[in-house]
Order: C-alpha cells, then structure tokens, then sequence
C-alpha cells in the first residue's frame, strides 16, 4: 500500500514562495503519474498541477507561470515549487498517486499565504 507525506506548508506574505514535497512509500513510486491538489474551505479539491511517468507536466490555469511540479522517483519525492503566491493560493495541499484501482493521497499540508 503506498503511502504519501506532504511537507514544507506553511505563512507566507503575498509574493512569497514555498516548495513543498511529497515522499512516497511502499510501491514502486516511478510507476505513477503523481500531481498536487488543493482544496480551500468551502470550495472543492480542484488539480494545481499534475506529472506524469515521462515527466509530462500540466497545470491548473490559476497557477500556471508561477507552480513548477518536479519529481525525483530516485528519492520517491515529488516538489512543487510555489512562487508569486497570492491569497488565493491559500488551501489545504494534497499529494496524489494515480494509482488503479484506488488513487493514494496523502494527508495535506497547510499553505496559507497573508495579504
């Protein structure tokens, strides 16, 4: 069963950045395509960027230019690099494993970004 753990969320003024990681354990990690997804009170999860097995990358419109998703399947981590933040980036952030039959999602991280 593979499981996933978020890190580096936390407060940051608007413009700020943060990267933050996922380590995967217990599958063979460079199987998956993985991706982030974030989801704010009241709101629904929606996709902040997504990376497949070849490195084929795909991001949600709101994020593009400033979200870079990277993985290192050596280390079964994936980053995603978060700059110019706004407010609005403000969610709860979820690692994912597109994996069949049921996709492995981590816990979340915070990221809260202050005006």
């Amino acid at each position: 069963q593979v499981q996933l753990v978020e890190s580096g969320g936390g407060l940051v003024e608007a413009g700020g950045s943060l990267r933050l990681s996922c380590v995967g354990s217990g599958g063979t990690f460079s199987d998956y395509h993985l991706g982030w997804f974030r989801q704010a009170p009241g709101k629904e999860r929606e996709l902040v960027a997504r990376i497949t097995t070849v490195g084929s990358t795909q991001y949600g419109d709101s994020v593009k230019g400033r979200f870079t998703i990277s993985r290192d399947n050596a280390k079964n981590t994936v980053y995603l690099q978060m700059n110019s933040l706004k407010p609005e980036d403000t969610a709860l952030y979820y690692c994912n494993a597109d994996i069949l039959p049921r996709p492995a999602w981590g816990q979340g991280t915070q990221v809260t970004v202050s005006s």
